[in-house]
């Protein structure tokens, strides 16, 4: 446990390091905005030089941001997901401040892309080992729990925030740029886990009941038990069906090899879930 547990953390500090080698070497010289609080960040810092007058650091100005929202976190979504999301936003803004920010390329095009590849890989390992980059997942978790909607939804708002004041304070190409940057790191993520909000597990198990409480002692979801056969063993089985979403994806899998090893397991896109699906831990 306590392997697994440093292996999950060290995970997430690759992570930060990675998102802050995109943002260092690629997407600030050129311009371009991550996505989410880093790009809320990259603005804010845009403003404070350009307008203000005074250099607060992209790094300073990430960890600032993120405090209330660790604060709601922590009350609201769930304690380990919000420690683990510290440690992501730390190591980020740490990694910010220690790196130099430089410029690989002058070509516009290939900061946004290869700053989209290394930022949608950080972001991509670290939600795959269950704990997220902070900010705006946070705030979009809370938002989709009070209103019951999409995760999805509030993520493209934020982030078309982020496109429109792009434009805004540079060139309009800014923009564009900006929006080739978010395509190229959401489609990294895709590859590497998940952006799907929920997911539908169907477990396939001779330890249907011992399966049942290591899930429910760890997170509270309805599960379906249904009686199955195998068509080649003709071994009566059990099948579990459950939705969860996707930052208990890891929880899931390693309740999984932990009970039942050799349980087999499909993991599926949800479009959708109509009735009640518990919105609070």
């Amino acid at each position: 446990m306590f392997f697994m547990e440093a292996k999950r953390i060290a995970i997430v500090i690759v992570g930060a390091i990675l998102n802050a080698i995109a943002l260092n070497f690629f997407f600030i010289s050129a311009n371009v905005y991550a996505s989410g609080f880093t790009g809320m960040s990259q603005i804010l810092n845009t403003i404070f030089v350009d307008y203000v007058g005074i250099n607060i650091t992209t790094g300073v100005l990430l960890l600032l941001l993120n405090i209330p929202v660790f604060i709601l976190g922590w009350l609201k979504v769930g304690k380990g997901f919000t420690v683990y999301s510290l440690i992501s936003v730390l190591f980020t803004s740490l990694a910010l401040e220690v790196l130099p920010i430089i410029q690989l390329s002058n070509d516009i095009i290939l900061n946004a892309v290869f700053g989209g590849v290394i930022s949608g890989v950080g972001v991509g390992i670290t939600l795959k080992w269950g704990a997220s980059t902070g900010g705006s997942d946070i705030v979009a978790m809370f938002f989709s729990r009070l209103r019951d909607k999409p995760i999805g939804g509030y993520l493209m708002v934020i982030n078309g925030m982020i496109i429109l004041v792009a434009g805004i304070l540079n060139e309009p190409e800014n923009a564009l740029y900006t929006l080739i940057g978010l395509y190229v790191t959401t489609r990294v993520i895709d590859t590497i886990h998940t952006r799907h909000e929920k997911v539908t597990a169907m477990i396939v198990t001779k330890k249907a009941e011992e399966l049942q409480k290591a899930i429910h002692n760890k997170m509270v979801r309805g599960i379906t038990i249904l009686p199955v056969t195998g068509a080649y063993t003709r071994e009566n089985k059990n099948m579990l069906y459950l939705v969860i979403t996707r930052y208990e994806l890891y929880d899931l899998e390693k309740i999984i090899q932990s009970v039942d090893e050799n349980a087999f397991t499909n993991v599926i896109q949800t479009a959708g879930v109509y009735g009640f699906f518990r919105k609070n831990d």
